[in-house]
């Protein structure tokens, strides 16, 4: 049996150590054959002790990149933690095949099938639209392929906007600057990006414009080169305001724009960019769509709950 990993975001040498000391740590407990070449891994042997060094390798990532460094002392307590009788499986699950970023909190990898399905399609287009309703993970994936394409190198930027959508309060009336005013729309993509970087790494990429956190009217006129474009809640942009967007692509620039076609703001649902969206692009190579329903929901239990009571409550008006 043979396992690949791909090491991406990660240093090899941090992670493997000097001349493959970790490894060799690895090796020696399991009997497993382990190669590296340059930022792939491969696995090699029997089912059971492929596996079990890739769950080894899976915990020295997340370790790494929630620690920042990585010892040997470390590795042998994760050999040990992993080749005991209980193991090391979180809530019963194995290392997962794809993770998509090891972030601070640990790794981001597609939970769900709709997720699995949403990764393939991420892999193989350059423009993806990812719809569903709330709780799917159509946001944080889509950040977390994009912090990965940027720290990999693939990118020299992140840009993530959302329309401003006034929801019964005029932003004129706001109190503060324009700042002030637009960031409570933007606070998700802030959130998710709080997720992924240390705050004191994240002001750091914010102020020097690495990542760009700005209303979707902020984008009109630009083009961008090597950039990974994200567009969230694009329900609430307008037919002219998506085609705007999507035409900011330049060359070496990728896009994720997601959204939940049951919860338009505008004032007439036909406006909806993303509602028209699929009959336009459907049959263009290089752009991809998901559909992600309620069983890919990963948020609190509940919130599958409150989707279906919704959806039913609206067939029976």
């Amino acid at each position: 049996m043979e396992k690949t990993i791909e090491l991406k975001t990660m240093e090899p040498t941090a992670l493997l150590g000097v001349a493959d000391a970790h490894i060799k740590l690895i090796e020696s407990a399991i009997p497993a054959t382990i190669i590296a070449r340059g930022e792939i891994i491969k696995i090699q042997g029997a089912e059971p002790d492929v596996g079990h060094a890739h769950e080894v390798l899976h915990e020295m990532m997340e370790t790494l990149s929630g620690k920042g460094s990585l010892t040997v002392r470390d590795v042998q307590n994760l050999i040990a933690l992993v080749t005991s009788e209980n193991g090391s499986k979180k809530n019963g699950q194995a290392a997962p095949d794809y993770v998509i970023y090891y972030g601070r909190k640990g790794a981001i990898s597609p939970k769900t099938e709709g997720q699995k399905a949403y990764v393939n399609i991420v892999q193989k287009n350059d423009v993806v639209f990812s719809i569903g309703p709330a709780g799917t993970g159509k946001t944080f994936i889509a950040v977390a392929f994009a912090v990965a394409a940027l720290e990999n190198h693939e990118v020299d930027r992140i840009i993530l906007c959302r329309p401003a959508v006034e929801a019964g309060e005029s932003l004129g009336f706001l109190p503060g600057d324009l700042k002030e005013k637009v960031d409570p729309y933007l606070a998700p993509l802030y959130d998710s990006l709080r997720t992924l970087f240390a705050e004191n790494k994240l002001s750091q990429l914010l102020e020097r414009k690495t990542i760009e956190v700005v209303p979707l009217a902020y984008m009109r006129g630009r083009t961008l080169d090597s950039a990974y474009m994200i567009l969230d809640e694009a329900q609430n942009a307008t037919v002219m305001q998506m085609k705007m967007f999507l035409t900011r692509l330049g060359i070496g620039s990728r896009a994720i724009i997601t959204g939940d076609v049951t919860q338009i703001d505008l004032q007439r649902r036909s406006d909806s960019g993303l509602v028209q969206v699929a009959g336009i692009l459907k049959d263009v190579e290089g752009i991809g769509f998901v559909m992600l329903d309620q069983n890919d929901v990963v948020r609190h239990p509940l919130v599958m709950k409150i989707i279906q009571a919704y959806d039913q409550g609206q067939k029976d008006q």
